[in-house]
């Protein structure tokens, strides 16, 4: 973790986390000026390598109501603090933005699929889904990266004697996405199928 500066050159911290390691997690010290707090983020946001890292804004009381929830900033926390409550924000910001998979489990950013369980959460919400809902969701997790077409989607998930056609996937996407919402990744590609989003791809509209 490094607390920035409200004028800090943020050129300089990727040059640092080139040479120490990657930015985890970034702390501007607002005092007075949440205004100039959100302006410095806005910066860094435009700093390729600080674009999607974890921000956290510290206030005084008195600029608590100063402060623009919608500034950007993914959490704030008030001066003075012990150091364990910032630790332990920054660590919920890490693991919301998280992803990791074993046998059991498989974890996107804020969506966490329990495949032991059969479960589904959003940042710790449980979402409900249909057997098959779920089995798409977890097949397409488990392969994230990979293009499926349609036909593929229904021998893997439905099996070769389902005698449904091709029309059942799209379907099936429509309702992951209506309940999942913006956490499912999940790209349709035009006369090819669906792929769920790996975090080297570059961002697409679905």
């Amino acid at each position: 973790m490094r607390t920035l500066d409200l004028w800090d050159d943020f050129v300089n911290v990727v040059e640092q986390a080139r040479s120490d390691g990657e930015v985890r997690t970034m702390v501007f010290e607002a005092g007075e000026r949440p205004d100039l707090a959100a302006a410095a983020l806005r910066a860094a946001r435009k700093v390729p390598e600080l674009s999607e890292i974890p921000t956290v804004v510290t206030l005084p009381p008195r600029q608590i109501t100063s402060f623009d929830p919608a500034s950007g900033f993914d959490d704030f926390i008030v001066m003075p603090c012990v150091p364990a409550e910032l630790y332990a924000r920054i660590r919920a910001l890490e693991w919301r933005r998280s992803e990791f998979a074993t046998e059991e489990r498989l974890k996107i950013g804020a969506l966490l699929v329990d495949r032991a369980a059969h479960e589904v959460s959003v940042e710790g919400r449980r979402v409900t889904l249909t057997a098959k809902e779920f089995a798409l969701l977890a097949f397409l997790a488990a392969n994230r990266g990979r293009v499926f077409s349609r036909e593929t989607l229904l021998a893997r998930v439905w099996g070769s004697r389902y005698e449904g056609g091709a029309r059942t996937v799209d379907i099936h996407v429509r309702r992951l996405r209506a309940k999942v919402g913006d956490a499912l990744p999940l790209e349709t590609l035009r006369g090819a199928g669906y792929k769920l989003r790996a975090p080297s791809d570059p961002a697409k509209s679905r």
